[in-house]
């Protein structure tokens, strides 16, 4: 029998790439249509309907949002309602993987940074991400639910307004100049393709209360993603810092430990930084 997966946030960038890859894999992958916000909605959608699995992708995913009441109404109180009605109008309990994010670790001085690694969020995006799986945790939520903390990731079809994109399209359109803020920042640029895989074998083989990152272990910093660019498009393209883009709160690095992860669900295949870039130069180009 095909397995029913619910998915929320189908519209985003992880989701567009999640549906292909869910239907790839055979699951019979539906979208959700209401607004987390709205609980009434999301009742009458989900009442008497079945589904195996859901995956838990809606929510604010930029850490410069300006309203910062709307990040906790819809990552933390959304994803409650949400949960509530798949507990209370489905015909039957399925699994769920909810997605949180590593930004709830902040400026952990710890690397490569492991699932009890203490948190240290330093931004409302990354609070409410944190007071989310805390009340996933505490509220009688009554379902079996991982969570799993995605680090940085990126692929074609990300929104222009975070920096790897940024990047890309300035040197496909071969900008003479790009501004950016702190180049000495490291992050785990992975691969999107890489996470939604993840995502989908967490669905079937995470624990349910257990937390996992979702990582490589390996990071890199803007200079070498610049560097990079360079060598793929041999252009060469003058880097000016803004301090404007400079958070006085910035993550300096941001890397995980997959080990978890890989003994639930066997290790993953990761695109080079280089192929995921070159992804990106080539789909845009088209």
């Amino acid at each position: 029998m095909t397995t029913r997966l619910l998915i929320t946030g189908s519209d985003g960038f992880t989701g567009r790439h999640l549906l292909q890859a869910s239907r790839e894999a055979g699951y019979d992958a539906v979208e959700l249509a209401s607004d987390l916000t709205d609980e009434a909605g999301l009742r009458a959608e989900l009442r008497g309907r079945h589904f195996d699995r859901v995956l838990h992708l809606a929510a604010i995913s930029a850490v410069t949002h300006a309203d910062e009441m709307e990040l906790y109404r819809v990552n933390l109180f959304g994803t409650l309602a949400l949960l509530r009605a798949l507990r209370e109008e489905l015909e039957s309990v399925p699994r769920v993987v909810v997605a949180s994010s590593a930004n709830i670790y902040g400026n952990s001085a710890a690397s490569p940074i492991g699932e009890d690694t203490p948190p240290a969020p330093v931004n409302h995006y990354a609070m409410s991400k944190l007071a989310m799986e805390h009340m996933v945790r505490t509220d009688d939520i009554g379902l079996p639910v991982v969570i799993a903390r995605p680090f940085n990731y990126t692929g074609v079809g990300h929104d222009g307004r975070f920096v790897i994109p940024k990047i890309v399209a300035h040197f496909r359109a071969r900008e003479p100049v790009i501004e950016l803020g702190n180049l000495d920042v490291e992050r785990e640029f992975n691969d999107v393709r890489t996470v939604c895989q993840a995502y989908l074998k967490l669905l079937e083989h995470g624990v349910p209360g257990e937390t996992y990152n979702i990582c490589s272990g390996r990071a890199h910093s803007l200079t070498e993603v610049i560097d990079t660019l360079r060598r793929l498009t041999g252009h060469a393209i003058e880097v000016a810092v803004n301090p404007a883009f400079v958070r006085g709160n910035e993550v300096h690095r941001l890397c995980g430990d997959p080990a978890r992860l890989y003994a639930a669900v066997g290790e993953l295949a990761h695109p080079s930084l280089e192929q995921t870039l070159q992804w990106m130069l080539s789909a845009g180009a088209d």
